[in-house]
């Protein structure tokens, strides 16, 4: 087993504004994503009035809807859908032209954007990765733009991170 070397930062969202861009296209899951990543905002000490949630419809539309959430200045963004694999290619087409788009624009931003985009090959698994026996991909996904938002304020004060 690996030993870790450094602590990992807490999660902590006391005085961090956060932009939750879901899709809802897939609505049961989109309401657990949405839940999870609520929740672990909560639990990590935020405020209801430093979180705003964005809904659109399907996932292709996140990228545009992330960009306007960095313009807005908020602290960190977490994106949230899911992509269920179908007949055809075109789930591949999709998740690889919005991840490589929100990598682009969270690296543009320098600032942290929690991924909490499912991409399964069928609604059993999304369930299960939504909060259900497989994870909570929204809590998951919070927590990891909550981390990265600590790790960039301490290396902005010189801090390690």
């Amino acid at each position: 087993m690996r030993k870790r070397l450094t602590q990992r930062p807490a999660d902590d969202a006391r005085g961090t504004r956060v932009a939750i861009v879901a899709s809802d296209y897939h609505e049961q899951v989109h309401e657990a994503l949405l839940a999870g990543a609520r929740e672990a905002f909560m639990q990590a000490g935020g405020r209801a009035a430093d979180l705003r949630v964005i809904v659109v419809d399907g996932v292709y539309d996140l990228p545009p809807v992330v960009a306007a959430a960095f313009d807005a200045d908020f602290d960190a963004v977490v994106a949230l859908g899911c992509v269920v694999r179908g007949e055809t290619s075109h789930d591949r087409h999709i998740s690889d032209a919005v991840f490589a788009q929100l990598s682009s624009l969270a690296v543009a931003a320098r600032r942290p954007l929690g991924l909490g985009i499912l991409t399964v090959e069928s609604m059993k698994q999304a369930r299960e990765r939504a909060g259900g026996k497989k994870g909570d991909a929204g809590a998951f996904a919070m927590s990891a733009a909550l981390r990265a938002h600590a790790a960039i304020a301490g290396l902005k004060r010189g801090k390690r991170a």
